[in-house]
Order: structure tokens, then sequence, then C-alpha cells
């Protein structure tokens, strides 16, 4: 490895062991991800967007929950870049502190619902017969109804707050990934090392975990990708609706919804917080993109 350069090395066609394979493989997505300008320009608004809101107490240039009775409703200047709210609170703190929440719930829906939808679909496809059966109609009941309904009914039944939101939305949105990982289990549990590890007697749970979910990550984290717009506007949605997050906090529906009464005189009051949601939307729909041309070369040609 010395006497070779590191992109000779990592790119070589006959790779000595396999972690020069698997660093090789990483590698080469990453040129063919880099090579997708506009991918490559979701992934710098999404990497800009966590370190806004990991910084937000030195970008922010006030106080996101100061009022100023008196600078209320101000348009955008040099002393408030995006102007003030209805209570004269600067728009611009609040939604660079709005990045946080926005943060907190994507992380969150990624962790729980992909992870609810992979077991209940691999568990589904594996198993067959009338556990298959059973899963995918409670799969179809779920889908039957408009993610954000169902996500509001929710709400309604546990009470608003942001998690509470957080936890409705995770809930609500499994079903497409159970879909999909049972999709792809019926195609995986067809292969001949799957009935050469089961003559070797290994049990169910060992097949499932060590050879049909690994291949199941890389589908499942393009959907992720692609899915995180929905679920900013699904949040958005109910903040708007007033059974997300309460105020004060800066949640960017909760602010339009604060607007949306002065968005025909005083616009930028709304337009600035929708701008945000159509930004971090538009960033994720693109890194899903360029993220499905890495890992799923065939869906993304087609």
């Amino acid at each position: 490895m010395t006497d070779i350069p590191t992109r000779e090395w990592l790119l070589s066609d006959a790779p000595q062991t396999r972690a020069q394979a698997r660093l090789g493989a990483i590698y080469q997505g990453w040129l063919t991800f880099r090579a997708n300008k506009l991918a490559m320009l979701g992934l710098v608004i999404l990497v800009g967007l966590v370190l806004m809101a990991i910084f937000a107490p030195w970008l922010a240039p006030k106080d996101p929950f100061a009022q100023n009775l008196a600078g209320r409703l101000k348009p955008p200047s040099a002393a408030n870049w995006l102007g003030t709210d209805a209570l004269g609170r600067d728009i611009l703190s609040r939604l660079i502190y709005g990045s946080r929440i926005t943060l907190f719930i994507v992380g969150t829906v990624a962790l729980v619902a992909p992870v609810i939808g992979l077991l209940v679909g691999t568990v589904a496809g594996f198993a067959g017969g009338w556990v298959d059966q059973v899963l995918m109609r409670i799969t179809d009941i779920f889908l039957a109804f408009p993610k954000l309904i169902l996500a509001l009914a929710f709400v309604a039944a546990i009470g608003p707050g942001i998690g509470n939101a957080v936890l409705a939305l995770a809930i609500t949105s499994w079903p497409p990934y159970a879909r999909l990982a049972r999709a792809e289990t019926l195609t995986i549990r067809k292969a001949d090392y799957i009935a050469a590890a089961r003559l070797q007697g290994a049990p169910p749970l060992l097949l499932l975990v060590g050879h049909v979910w690994p291949l199941c990550i890389s589908s499942m984290i393009v959907r992720v990708a692609l899915d995180m717009a929905g679920i900013i506007l699904s949040a958005a949605g109910l903040g708007f609706l007033g059974l997300g997050a309460q105020p004060p906090m800066p949640e960017w529906g909760a602010m339009i919804s604060d607007g949306r009464t002065y968005i025909l005189d005083f616009w930028w009051v709304a337009a600035m917080p929708g701008m945000a949601i159509f930004i971090v939307s538009l960033a994720f729909n693109l890194l899903g993109d360029g993220l499905r041309d890495v890992l799923d070369p065939k869906g993304g040609k087609e």
C-alpha cells in the first residue's frame, strides 16, 4: 500500500484484502455522489443546517424569545435582516433556533420509523404464511389513511406538543418502509446462500439479522432521505394547526401559522419560515436522488 498512491489503491480492480475492497466501494460511491452537483448542493445545505443548529447561540443576532412591541412587524432591514413578527421578535434568530427543532423531528423519525418498518417488513417477508398476511393487513390499514390525518388523530388523542407530534409522525411513517423491506426480503430469501445457510443449521433469527437486514439497509437509506421532506412538511402542518411545538418555541410551521393573519400586508412574517421549509425539503430531495444513484443504481437509471 505504501508504494501505490492512495487513489489507485482504492480503485484497484483486484483488492488484496476485504478492508481494501470495502474502502474501495465506499470511495467509488463517493465519486459517484460527488459527480451529482445537485446532490452535493443538497448535502451542503444540510451540513449548513446542522452547523446552524449547533452554533445557534453564536449565530443568532438576537434573543429569539425577546419581545419588542415597539418594533413589531418591521420589514427586513439592517437591524433585522428578515424582519420581525407580531411580537417584535427577530425572525432570523427564530429561524436559526428553529433549525434545532427541525433536526430533532427529522432525526427522531428517521431513527424510529425505518426500524419499525424494517422489523415488520422483513419478518413478514421471511416468515410468510399467516404472519405475512396479518402484518401486511395491519400495514394496509395504516396506509389507507393519509399520513397527516392519522398523525392529527394521534396528537389529538395524546395531546399537543413537540414530543407527541414526533411520536405521532414516527408511528404513522413506518408502513412504506415495511412494504419496501418485505419486497426486498421476498427476493433475498430465495437466494442460494440463504438455502446453504439453512442447510448448515443457521436459525431463522440469524438468517434475518445476518443476511437479510444488511441487504435491505441501502434501499431503506434512500427511502429515508427521500421521505424526510414529507416528514418536515407534516411536522410543519402539525405546528401550523397548533398541535406541534407550542408557543413560544420557534418551530417553522408555528411561525407560518402566526404570520398567516398578516400575510397580505406583512408578507415576510410567514414567507421567511416558509422559504426555510422549502429550502430544507428541497435539500433532502436532492440528497435522496444522489444516494439513490450510489446505493440503488438500477432504480436511479429507471
